[in-house]
């Protein structure tokens, strides 16, 4: 049963992972270039119409690899506070 509860955790930080990611380049493809125009205005450059949507993907990915990297890391800290109370479970209930 262990070996199923452990991977079942994992396979959740991996879809939550992807998942985030994923959810980063289609929020950079739906903006279609808003994102980057309004970033790049604010420093007074206008960049081709063309490059405007790449650069939203680049940076809705980019954004989303952070993003994910901090969710996996909650995720994996509370898998292994989890797995340390269930280590130290049966010591409480000795009656030494």
């Amino acid at each position: 049963m262990k070996f199923f509860i452990i991977n079942t955790f994992r396979t959740v930080l991996y879809i939550s992972y992807f998942a985030t990611i994923g959810y980063g380049i289609w929020t950079g493809i739906y903006n279609g270039g808003a994102v980057s125009m309004s970033l790049l205005g604010t420093f007074g450059l206008a960049p081709a119409s063309g490059f405007a949507p790449i650069l939203d993907v680049l940076i809705g990915g980019g954004v989303g690899f952070l993003i994910a990297t901090i969710v996996g890391g909650i995720l994996l800290t509370i898998l292994d506070i989890r797995d340390d109370i269930n280590d130290r479970l049966p010591d409480a209930r000795r009656d030494d």
